[in-house]
């Protein structure tokens, strides 16, 4: 009976899930996708875990497993967020998928860097959807022109070079050859002009 009840509360929890993240994206202002889609995910927490801590067909329930299914449901939220809205707003890949379709099926590969470089940039208003999302986050900040990097930004920029360095694969399997080149991708950058902020 227990597993009946926690699987019907389940359920209630994901269509509420549903509900507030089709009601926000088409009756809200979004800042940033995952934010929102995060933020979704623990309003429909808050108000499955008030049905059942209040309700008494959960009763049977006791108060560690009711707040063990309230920390699940959040842990769900927090993994729609990612893997369905964030990762759709932001995969190179899907986008991939859906240029090739557009184009009938197939692209040469030879024209791929021009795709990218003139076609997803602009379509995708890349430039500025990453830097709001940084500035929304505190990792930057964009004053006359010059954006920044925050004290926040600067420990991540570390973190993630650190993690890059040391934590990615040494042989990775890219274009045909196993490579360390993403551990470092700035190794063989050379800027063709200077654009650092005086």
């Amino acid at each position: 009976m227990k597993i009946i009840k926690a699987l019907l509360a389940s359920i209630a929890f994901l269509f509420m899930l549903l509900i507030f993240y089709v009601i926000h994206i088409n009756f809200f202002q979004v800042d940033v996708v995952f934010y929102s889609a995060l933020l979704d995910g623990v309003l429909a927490t808050i108000l499955v875990s008030l049905i059942l801590f209040k309700a008494r067909y959960f009763e049977l329930f006791n108060y560690f497993e009711k707040f063990q299914m309230a920390i699940i449901w959040l842990l769900l939220g927090y993994a729609f967020a990612i893997s369905v809205p964030t990762v759709l707003d932001r995969s190179l890949s899907f986008y991939i998928l859906e240029k090739l379709q557009q184009r009938g099926g197939g692209i040469k590969v030879s024209s791929f860097e021009e795709v990218f470089t003139k076609e997803y940039v602009k379509e995708h208003r890349l430039v500025d959807v990453r830097l709001t999302e940084q500035q929304v986050s505190g990792t930057i900040v964009i004053r006359e022109g010059c954006v920044k990097l925050t004290k926040r930004g600067q420990y991540l920029a570390s973190f993630s070079r650190y993690f890059r360095q040391n934590f990615l694969p040494k042989q990775r399997l890219l274009a045909g050859e196993y490579t360390d080149a993403l551990t470092d991708p700035f190794r063989n950058s050379s800027a063709a002009s200077d654009y650092r902020c005086q």
